[in-house]
């Protein structure tokens, strides 16, 4: 009985310990959750920092553009062959003034054509057509087969939606070729009013 006692008491003093702080039983479990909060997590794949990509035209100016369709005569197979389509740019150097042609298949924006729009080009109808252009110049574009970049003397042709446009990318051409850059705003604006038409007529078919 007296050993009853005993362990009585003891688990009574044990319970009045625990009853007397109770804050100190909180603070610990707030210690517990906040430590825990703390926790860093780090991400399982570490991000590449952001490439600023060029696509070497940062310092020219769009001084005309059109969207066209664009080919290449393959002197091997004497055919003409596809190259894509997409807008037709003339682009100027904004401190050497030079103008250059290029043009992106829109999809890929593989560069189809790039080269300068020098006054020994000569631009000439294609197969009599009243909408498509034609001239031969030597081309820094990319290869169609390897992707390789370097010069080839290449017979291009641009066919565009109707003869208007046609002839605003012949006039420009030619303007240019003379360098003569007045009015090239009114030019790429007449060409860009026409290239909307188009596509809102073609959206009401």
């Amino acid at each position: 009985e007296a050993e009853t006692r005993v362990v009585e008491h003891a688990f009574s003093a044990n319970m009045a310990d625990a009853e007397k702080d109770p804050a100190a039983d909180a603070e610990g479990e707030g210690e517990d959750v906040e430590a825990e909060a703390q926790v860093e997590f780090k991400p399982l794949i570490e991000l590449p920092p952001e490439i600023d990509h060029k696509t070497g035209e940062e310092d020219e100016d769009v001084i005309f553009k059109m969207r066209t369709k664009m080919f290449r005569f393959v002197e091997e197979s004497k055919e003409w062959k596809e190259r894509g389509t997409g807008d037709v740019r003339f682009l100027r150097h904004k401190s050497s003034d030079k103008v250059r042609v290029l043009m992106r298949a829109e999809k890929t924006l593989r560069v189809r054509a790039n080269h300068p729009l020098t006054p020994s080009l000569e631009v000439k109808p294609h197969a009599g057509s009243d909408r498509a252009f034609t001239y031969f110049t030597p081309d820094w574009s990319e290869d169609p087969e390897t992707g390789i970049v370097e010069q080839r003397n290449e017979l291009f042709a641009f066919r565009f939606a109707n003869a208007e446009n046609a002839g605003k990318f012949k006039d420009a051409f030619e303007k240019i070729q003379k360098g003569d850059f007045t009015g090239l705003d009114v030019i790429k604006k007449d060409a860009e009013d026409a290239e909307k038409a188009g596509e809102k007529k073609e959206e009401k078919k």
